[in-house]
C-alpha cells in the first residue's frame, strides 16, 4: 500500500484511528477478510452438519481445491489477456482441449515437462486462429470462438485416431498413461505439483505485465479504447493478436495441467466445460488477476468436494443458505431495495434448508453439477459490479474514432 494510502487510512485529526470504511474500498484489505468468513461460515457449517467431521476445512480438501482450481485459473487469466485487449474469448475450451491432446502427444513422445510445452503450443496455435479470424478478418467474436469449440474435439479426435491407436493402450478416444510433471512436499497440504506453483505464480507475473510494464498499458489501451491508443502510436492490431495467443496459450497449459497432474491420461472430453468456468472466473475476478484466482479457488472446492466426499456437498448447502441470508440482509439494508430483491435470496434459502432437513444426502447427479450451479449463481449475484473493458468485443478497423 502507498504511503498515501496509509495517510487516507487514518481519521483525520485522530492519529492512531483507522477510517474502516475507507479500508474496505482496498481490495488489498477486502479479499483476505471474505477468505476468512469463508473459513469461519465453512467451520460453522461443519459443526451444524457433523461435528466430528473434518472434511470442509481438512488438509486434503485444500489441496484438492488447489488442484482442481489450477485449470480453471489458467482459463480465466487466459480470457482476462484476451478481453484486456478487447478481443471475446469464448473459444478457451476448444483451446483447452488442444492442450490435452497436444500436452498427452508430447509427454508420450517426450516426457511430461515438454509435453507441457507442447500443450502450452497447441493452445497458442488455437489462439492464432481465433486472432486471424477476429482481429485480421473481423469475425464476429463469438461466433470465432464457437467454431473453434467444435472444431478442436473433432481434430484431436482425429489426431487420437492416427496417433494414439498405435500405442498399447491409446485408442480413438484415450492415450496411453502419461507421467506426472512432478512434485514438492508442502506443510498442510502434503505433495504438490510444481505447475501448481507456476499456475499460481502466473497471478502476480499478469499484475505486474498488465499495470506495471509497458506491453501491458498497450495492451489494456488496444481493449479499452483502440481508436485513442493507436492515435497516440500504439500498434491495436499487433497487441490484440498477443493478447488473444497468450490467452490460448494459458488455455493450452490448462489442457496440459489436466492430463499430466490430474488424470495421468489423455481421455475425450476431460474438459468437462472448464474453459467455460474459467470464464466465471474472470468475470468473477472483474477482469484482474487476484481476483480471477480467488474465483478459481472457490470453484476448485467445490469440485474437489464433490469428488471427495459427497457428504460434505450436502452440508455445502447449508453455506449457500448463508450467502443468500446475508445477501438478503444486504438488499434490505439498501435504499435503493426492491421486494423481488430482497425476497427472492430469501424463498430460495427457506427453500434449501426445507431441502437440506428433508434429505440425508444429495442425489450423485447434483454432485457433478455443483460447480457449475456456483458458475450460475455467482454469475447472477455478481453482475452489479463488473466492469469489462470497454472495447471488449469490438470489431475495430484503424481509422475508425
Amino acid at each position: 500500500m502507498s504511503e498515501r494510502g496509509l495517510t487516507d487510512a487514518a481519521l483525520p485529526g485522530s492519529p492512531g484511528r483507522v477510517d474502516l470504511a475507507h479500508l474496505w474500498k482496498q481490495r488489498w484489505f477486502r479479499w483476505p477478510v471474505f477468505a476468512l468468513g469463508g473459513m469461519i461460515v465453512l467451520q460453522l457449517v461443519e459443526w451444524i452438519a457433523d461435528p466430528e467431521s473434518e472434511e470442509l476445512l481438512s488438509g486434503g480438501q485444500a489441496g484438492a481445491m488447489l488442484r482442481w482450481s489450477v485449470p480453471l485459473l489458467l482459463a480465466g487469466l487466459g480470457g482476462m489477456f484476451a478481453e484486456r485487449a478487447g478481443i471475446v474469448n469464448i473459444g478457451l475450451e476448444g483451446m483447452m482441449v488442444l492442450g490435452t491432446w497436444f500436452g498427452a502427444w508430447g509427454s508420450v513422445k517426450y516426457g511430461p515437462v515438454i509435453g507441457t510445452a507442447i500443450g502450452l503450443l497447441g493452445g497458442a496455435l488455437g489462439g492464432l486462429l481465433h486472432a486471424i479470424a477476429t482481429v485480421s478478418f473481423g469475425v464476429n467474436h463469438i461466433i470465432s470462438a464457437v467454431a473453434i469449440n467444435i472444431m478442436a474435439p473433432g481434430v484431436t479426435r482425429f489426431l487420437a485416431d492416427e496417433i494414439f491407436s498405435g500405442y498399447a493402450g491409446g485408442s480413438i478416444s484415450q492415450s496411453p498413461r502419461v507421467a506426472s510433471f512432478g512434485s514438492v512436499e508442502l506443510p498442510v497440504l502434503d505433495r504438490v505439483s510444481w505447475l501448481t506453483i507456476i499456475a499460481f505464480a502466473f497471478v502476480p507475473l499478469a499484475w505486474y505485465v498488465l499495470w506495471r510494464t509497458r506491453f501491458g498499458l498497450r495492451l489494456r489501451a488496444a481493449g479499452e479504447h483502440p481508436s485513442a491508443g493507436d492515435s497516440l502510436g500504439v500498434n491495436v492490431y499487433r497487441y490484440q493478436y498477443a493478447g488473444v495467443v497468450i490467452s490460448g496459450a494459458l488455455a493450452g497449459l490448462a489442457g496440459s495441467f489436466i492430463v499430466t497432474e490430474l488424470t495421468g491420461i489423455y481421455r475425450e472430453g476431460q474438459t468437462n466445460g472448464r474453459g467455460f468456468i474459467g470464464l466465471a472466473t474472470m468475470i468473477f475476478g472483474n477482469w484482474r488477476p487476484g481476483g480471477t484466482a480467488l474465483g478459481a479457488l472457490l470453484f476448485g472446492y467445490a469440485d474437489g468436494l464433490q469428488l471427495r466426499d459427497r457428504d460434505g456437498v450436502h452440508a455445502l448447502l447449508l453455506v449457500g443458505v448463508v450467502v443468500l441470508a446475508v445477501l438478503a440482509l444486504r438488499r434490505a439494508l439498501s435504499p435503493k431495495r426492491t421486494v423481488v430483491e430482497v425476497g427472492l435470496p430469501a424463498v430460495i434459502a427457506t427453500l434449501i434448508v426445507v431441502w437440506y432437513l428433508l434429505r440425508d444426502t444429495v442425489p450423485p447427479t447434483f454432485n457433478q453439477v455443483t460447480p457449475h450451479i456456483l458458475t450460475l449463481v455467482v454469475l447472477v449475484f455478481s453482475a452489479g459490479r463488473l466492469r469489462p473493458p470497454k472495447g471488449a468485443g469490438q470489431i475495430w478497423r484503424k481509422g475508425e474514432h
